[in-house]
């Protein structure tokens, strides 16, 4: 049976009638701690269907934007170059036809894909790279497209500010600064309440949002691979994203690494939260 995001079955539902539509990219190769996040998008999709569809802080029902949800792309045993390729053109076409793509991974490596795709449509693009890690290596494992790659790979693309981050390698610590990418430390966003001033200022008008979720605190998000102590809380994010979202063109979004727990149901549900609120911060 086919997974909707949100579980509503309508004719807003439909591609044609849409405005968003969501990705699934189950796909898990390049992981290096724990497994599992090629099961991630499906996590996501199950528990969205037990959201409440009206929303106390927007005060409207997001799903009437109309969100449509596409088939998981088949990717996971591809190597990640094929992969990330597979995705860029999905991603593209899905923004060809005028619909706002919402890619669920997955690990991070699915977000080059994406961000190749908008690339083509958006010269001033800009990442907002929300992250526990920096992801800055060049190599990693033996590939550049290993899921702690992607930072590194994307500043080859476009200028990436990335935010919540608190943990690097010698390697990344050297290769920094650079020009293309711009570096909010979680230490530092705790000293200074309104940081995304910070954010804003470096972003250009069309932005692309990647959300690993390890950038939450591992006390509220303990399903991703590679947890990481000291990170940000749930209306923390939201605050954030909310106030980012209102003065930047948010041209797409993803939300990856989710390693579901078996029997763990809350890490799933705050991740299908956490899309729909987004989609309600750029719709609505």
């Amino acid at each position: 049976m086919k997974l909707s995001f949100g579980g509503v079955d309508n004719d807003l539902t439909s591609f044609k009638k849409a405005k968003a539509v969501i990705l699934p990219v189950p796909y898990g190769k390049t992981v290096t701690y724990r497994k599992g996040t090629e099961k991630g998008s499906s996590a996501i999709l199950k528990a969205s269907d037990n959201l409440e569809l009206f929303d106390g802080e927007i005060n409207k029902e997001i799903y009437k934007i109309g969100i449509n949800t596409l088939s998981p792309l088949k990717v996971n045993g591809l190597k990640p170059e094929k992969m990330i390729k597979v995705v860029e053109d999905k991603v593209f076409d899905i923004f060809k036809k005028k619909k706002f793509p919402v890619i669920l991974g997955g690990e991070h490596s699915v977000t080059i894909g994406a961000v190749r795709a908008m690339k083509k449509h958006y010269k001033d693009l800009s990442i907002l790279y929300f992250d526990a890690h920096y992801d800055l290596r060049d190599k990693h494992k033996g590939s550049r497209y290993n899921h702690a790659c992607v930072a590194r790979r994307l500043i080859e693309i476009s200028p990436v500010i990335e935010a919540g981050v608190r943990s690097l390698s010698k390697e990344e610590f050297d290769f920094l600064p650079d020009k293309n990418v711009k570096v909010i430390k979680m230490l530092d966003m705790m000293k200074r309440p309104d940081w995304e001033k910070d954010v804003k200022k470096y972003l250009s008008k069309n932005v692309y949002i990647s959300v690993d979720l390890d950038v939450l605190d591992p006390s509220i998000m303990p399903s991703v691979g590679t947890p990481e102590p000291g990170g940000m809380g749930w209306y923390g994010l939201l605050r954030g994203l909310r106030k980012i979202i209102a003065d930047k063109k948010i041209v797409g979004f993803d939300v990856v690494e989710l390693s579901p727990i078996k029997d763990m149901i809350s890490p799933d549900f705050t991740a299908a939260k956490l899309v729909y609120k987004m989609l309600g911060y750029v719709f609505c």
